[in-house]
């Protein structure tokens, strides 16, 4: 008896001790929520750097000019091989949830090398207002409005990463990745040409408009606005024929679900709709398309739009786009979009918040599906 009461004494421990690993493990105490304030970040100390230069020629010379000033392990993080699992290494999930995201955080970086990598990113997601690098500062104020609520999962704009995969240069090919908690952005380049601008994800929580690190935000209010007003155009017939039988939670082609596309296309065909309504498709489009750099954004939409026709739109739930499992996609050719509206899992107040992707079925990482 004596024996079996050490015994069990023993494994009593152990499991204790088991607990306070597993909850040290999941805690998220091992993880920061530092604000940097990205936009607030002075680049006067880089406004001289590649001032001569532009487009993808610029950014390999800002990138250049980041790894200079930094060395060791942080350089080895920051510059890595390519390989396409690295640059499957994404996900939607803030760091508690995931972990195995490529790159050093932002948190790594001081001040004057947070001003290269701000004008970077200026350079590679574009300059129209509420979206490209705009949308991106404000993605990262709504992580640090919730580092507010919950210190544990390890929200803060300091805990995004930074990577480049295979050395940025005018000749052969590379990848540009920078993604967190509800953002990621991947950009493939081969000899100084754009090969692939996607997976590209965007979510956020608070959903609607909010005021963080000074300043007033709503970076996805538009997107939800253009799918909105793209489904309402649609009359009674249109809108049974482009409504899905099933009820969606979230979006079907996320991290980790590369190549889920449907076998086949559901929803109604835009070349059967009129030209005013396959211009608000095409205005939908454009609200992911345009989160790339000015001159590539140009050449993407112009694909897209020759495959208009064989493109399909297809929702579920209502056509507001303001309720939990509202959703919508476009499927097209190339083009693949989708919007998901579910319950808001840390403000836990009957809200609601979107994720949403950007996919292209021909070219995301660039093309490559194994290397």
């Amino acid at each position: 008896m004596k024996k079996i009461l050490i015994l069990s004494g023993a494994i009593i421990v152990a499991l204790i001790g088991g607990f306070i690993l597993y909850s040290k493990f999941f805690s998220g105490s091992s993880f920061s929520s530092v604000n940097i304030q990205l936009g607030a970040v002075d680049e006067k100390a880089v406004a001289g750097l590649c001032r001569d230069k532009s487009g993808h020629v610029r950014l390999v010379c800002l990138a250049d000019e980041l790894k200079k000033t930094v060395s060791g392990d942080l350089l080895a993080n920051l510059q890595r091989d390519y390989s396409v699992s690295d640059a499957q290494k994404w996900s939607n999930f803030p760091p508690v949830g995931y972990r195995n995201r490529i790159g050093p955080t932002l948190d790594k970086f001081n001040p004057a090398q947070l001003a290269i990598i701000k004008a970077i990113l200026k350079e590679a997601a574009g300059t129209a207002a509420n979206e490209g690098y705009d949308e991106i500062d404000q993605l990262l104020n709504a992580d640090d409005y919730l580092s507010g609520i919950d210190k544990g999962a390890g929200f803060g704009s300091g805990s995004f990463h930074l990577a480049f995969l295979g050395t940025p240069a005018n000749s052969g090919m590379w990848q540009f990745y920078f993604g967190g908690h509800h953002l990621a952005v991947s950009l493939t380049y081969k000899d100084g040409k754009i090969i692939g601008a996607t997976p590209s994800f965007r979510g956020v929580e608070p959903f609607g408009t909010f005021t963080q690190n000074g300043r007033e935000n709503q970076p996805l209010n538009q997107e939800r606005d253009a799918f909105a007003a793209m489904l309402n155009a649609l009359d009674e017939n249109e809108k049974n024929k482009a409504k899905l039988s099933q009820t969606f939670t979230d979006i079907i082609v996320g991290p980790r679900k590369d190549n889920n596309f449907p076998a086949s296309p559901n929803g109604i065909r835009v070349g059967d709709l009129s030209r005013e309504k396959q211009e608000l498709i095409i205005k939908g489009i454009e609200k992911y398309v345009i989160d790339t750099p000015d001159a590539d954004s140009k050449v993407l939409m112009e694909k897209y739009q020759s495959e208009l026709a064989d493109t399909y739109i297809a929702y579920s739930g209502t056509t507001d786009m303001n309720t939990a499992n509202d959703y919508v996609r476009i499927d097209g050719p190339s083009v693949w979009i989708e919007f998901s509206m579910q319950p808001s899992p840390t403000l836990k107040d009957g809200s609601v918040h979107p994720h949403s992707v950007w996919r292209d079925k021909k070219t995301d990482y660039g093309g490559n599906s194994s290397k």
